[in-house]
Order: C-alpha cells, then sequence, then structure tokens
C-alpha cells in the first residue's frame, strides 16, 4: 500500500529494523555481545560514515546462527542494504539515522530491563512513564519517521505542519505497540518478560509473578482496563491523523485505517478474552477479520464516514 515514491525507504528500514531484531533475539549469542553487536548496528546510522567492517563482523557473527533462512539472508546482504542506503538522497539518509538510532534503544532495553528468558527470570518495567518511553522507542518513533518521510515526498501532505503531526504519528505507535502488549502479555511472561509496570500492580494488589496465573485474571482486569483505555486514547489521536490524509492518498489512508481498526478489534478480544493469561491461547483477530476490514474500507474508496462509524462502534465495545 506504500506509494511507489517512498516504497524503498519504508522497506529498506523495515530491512534494518528487522536485522537489529534479529541480533537481539539471537538467543545463542550472550546479552552482552548481543548489546555490542547492537551497538555497532546503531553506530552505522550516527554519521554518514558506514565502517564496512564492523558490518561484515556482524554478519559473520550472528547470520550463521539464524534457523530462519530470510533472516540469516538479511545479514548476509546486509552490505547491500547498507549500499542501497547511501544512494538516498540526504533527507532521507537523516529520517532513516534518526529512525534506527532510536529503535535500537528499545531493543536495548529489553536486553537489559529483562535479564533472562523463562518464567522463573520474569522481571518487569517499573513505572508507567517507563512503559511510555518504551513504546516511544519500539513503534512511537516509527510515526514519527513516516510523518517526516511522507510530508517530504507527498505533495498532498505539503499543508501538514510536520512536527506536529509527527506528535500525532508518535501517539499512534504507541497506540499499536501497547496493543501488542496488553494481547500477548501471557506469551511475554513465558519469555521473562512483563511490561505490565510494576506500579500499576501494585495499585491492583498484585505482583509480575502473580500473572502467571490465570486465575488473577480477575484482579488483574482493573490494570487491563486501564492499559486499554491509554491504548484507545493513542488510537483515537491514530484515527484524526488518518482522516487528516486527503482522500485522494487512498493508499496512505488505507495504510493507517488497516492497523488501527485491527488493533481495535484486538482489544476487543483481548479485553472479554477468558484466557488472557493462559499462555497455550493466543489472543488474536481471525483472518477473515482482516479480510472485512481491508473489504470493507477499499471498496468504500477509504470513506472517512465508514471508517469513522466502524472505529467509532469498536469505541464503544472497548470503552
Amino acid at each position: 500500500m506504500v506509494p511507489a515514491d517512498v516504497r524503498d525507504q519504508v522497506s529498506l528500514a523495515y530491512l534494518f529494523a528487522r536485522a537489529a531484531d534479529t541480533i537481539a533475539d539471537t538467543e545463542l549469542i550472550d546479552r552482552p555481545r548481543r548489546l555490542d553487536f547492537l551497538s555497532l548496528l546503531k553506530g552505522q546510522f550516527v554519521s554518514d560514515q558506514i565502517f564496512w567492517g564492523q558490518i561484515r563482523e556482524i554478519a559473520r557473527a550472528v547470520g550463521p546462527l539464524q534457523r530462519d533462512s530470510a533472516e540469516r539472508m538479511l545479514l548476509e546482504r546486509l552490505e547491500d542494504c547498507f549500499r542501497l542506503f547511501l544512494d538516498f538522497s540526504p533527507d532521507d539518509r537523516r529520517r532513516v539515522q534518526r529512525l534506527m538510532t532510536t529503535l535500537t534503544q528499545g531493543m536495548e532495553m529489553d536486553l537489559t530491563v529483562f535479564p533472562g528468558q523463562s518464567p522463573q527470570d520474569l522481571a518487569a518495567l517499573k513505572t508507567p512513564d517507563d512503559l511510555d518511553r518504551y513504546t516511544y522507542y519500539v513503534a512511537g518513533c516509527v510515526g514519527e519517521f513516516w510523518t517526516d518521510l511522507m510530508c517530504g515526498h507527498r505533495t498532498a501532505l505539503a499543508s501538514w505542519n510536520v512536527r506536529e503531526m509527527s506528535e500525532v504519528g508518535v501517539r499512534f505507535g504507541k497506540g499499536l505497540q501497547l496493543t501488542n502488549i496488553v494481547k500477548d502479555v501471557a506469551h511475554d511472561l513465558q519469555k521473562g518478560r512483563c511490561y505490565i509496570p510494576e506500579a500499576m500492580l501494585t495499585e491492583a494488589g498484585l505482583k509480575p509473578r502473580d500473572l502467571l496465573h490465570q486465575e488473577n485474571l480477575p484482579r488483574f482486569r482493573p490494570v487491563l482496563n486501564r492499559l486499554v483505555r491509554i491504548a484507545t486514547e493513542h488510537l483515537d489521536q491514530g484515527w484524526l491523523y488518518t482522516m487528516a490524509i486527503p482522500r485522494r492518498e487512498l493508499r496512505l489512508r488505507l495504510a493507517c485505517m488497516w492497523p488501527i481498526l485491527s488493533a481495535g478489534e484486538s482489544l476487543k478480544l483481548a479485553l472479554h478474552s477468558p484466557d488472557l493469561l493462559n499462555p497455550s491461547v493466543k489472543v488474536k483477530i481471525p483472518r477473515s477479520k482482516v479480510y472485512q476490514i481491508m473489504a470493507l474500507t477499499a471498496c468504500t474508496g477509504g470513506c472517512g464516514y465508514v471508517g469513522t462509524a466502524y472505529w467509532g462502534r469498536l469505541r464503544k465495545q472497548i470503552a
């Protein structure tokens, strides 16, 4: 759905982010070395100088350990990605640099805050501010990147105030990430990661380890309701962002509509799920619902009335 004149920039930024995520998730490498490799990768984006030897070092050390052939190939071709990156305009390189130096902070946060990878090693974020900072690092900054990039290339967005709309885009990204945290809470706990801040759990008389037991779901619901409300408020801003996109920019509108409406359906599912804390159950909207969202919005040409009615109905079900 991305317009042709920004497709390469978005695609390459995605590949860089995927490479960083692969480094962070390679459990056969100990955490200090993963942090070192992340730092080497991030270092390629702090100036216009590329250190080719460091890129090859990352590829040699991390690539052969990948079970996923696509991730292995990506690391093997990482040098090619950087050569394409150097072909971008200075403004587009700056946009990708800002994105990657921020995204990698979220991955570093994962590796330092959460010391293990099992329920026995469970650790949690401390405060709501920690959660807010984390969602900015891993998703909010994507809203900044997207806004800056689209305003730089799409004439239909020439009237946008980039700074103001970037702030709205940050809220958009945070809402999507918080949705993922809510629906994946049980699976993250099994990896030793509790993104639900300890301070919020303490207010409900809970500790992070209590969430490992499904019978504590009723006690967790006040915290869940609060998180869903925060996510929904972020997504409300995302919807305002989407409606500010001129309708003639249909691809951009749909590219924003689809994740918001899907997130709303996911929040509704998580909010009412009796199995949210059960790691054997995946809280996920069915593919048919995704197709329904895509068909409804595409067939109506990204109509704001139709989309807003859908979002409004979802809001009532998750408010």
